[in-house]
């Protein structure tokens, strides 16, 4: 999924329709954060409870962004322990609607995060659910194996049938800004602003 890695959520954002972005309430946990992208693994844990959280980081395949549809935030789904081992079994991070705990440790190893916030409180581990169904993360439909791509400005979820398209559609958008000097953005948008002005029946002050 590596395609995406270099995609601002920008870019994507400008392709997709708004019920593909996920609220502002899912933000990374720390500055400078690496940006996160790969295919969805979901997962629905009921308030109160971490369990099918915590049995997802040994199915989720290396390379997996795991998505999570929390019940609640007055308890944490994850932890330092949670993370370091999801770490080293090569998931690429998790985007939670929801908290988790032990950020100082999660921000020290680097692993990437966008959630909700932090509370110290974890949850009880009894709920058994299935894993890899379709969840609802901040507002947003997920899909496993939907592409999810994280960074500071934002989550975004692109459909796995549209993802070729997608991607193609955002690498020519990217080439066709790195080709544009900022005079020439400025003409352009000046030009357009102006049109709609007028069109409007703006009348200068």
């Amino acid at each position: 999924m590596t395609d995406f890695a270099a995609i601002p959520t920008t870019t994507l954002a400008d392709l997709l329709s708004r019920e593909q972005v996920l609220d502002i309430g899912i933000r990374p946990l720390w500055t400078s954060m690496p940006q996160l992208a790969g295919p969805a693994f979901t997962v629905r844990c009921p308030a109160g409870d971490n369990l099918m959280l915590h049995a997802a980081i040994y199915r989720a395949a290396p390379g997996s962004v795991v998505v999570v549809e929390a019940g609640d935030v007055d308890y944490a789904v994850a932890g330092g322990n949670v993370c370091a081992v999801a770490q080293r079994r090569g998931i690429a991070g998790f985007v939670i609607d929801g908290v988790i705990r032990d950020v100082a440790e999660v921000r020290e190893m680097g692993f990437p995060v966008f959630a909700r916030g932090v509370i110290p409180i974890p949850g009880t581990k009894a709920a058994v659910a299935p894993l890899n169904t379709a969840v609802r993360c901040g507002g947003a439909l997920v899909h496993p194996g939907d592409t999810v791509v994280a960074d500071e400005e934002g989550v975004v979820v692109v459909p796995q049938a549209r993802r070729e398209q997608i991607l193609r559609d955002a690498k020519a958008r990217l080439a066709k800004e790195a080709a544009e000097s900022l005079d020439d953005w400025e003409r352009s948008h000046h030009a357009r602003i102006e049109a709609i002005l007028l069109d409007g029946g703006f009348i200068e002050a």
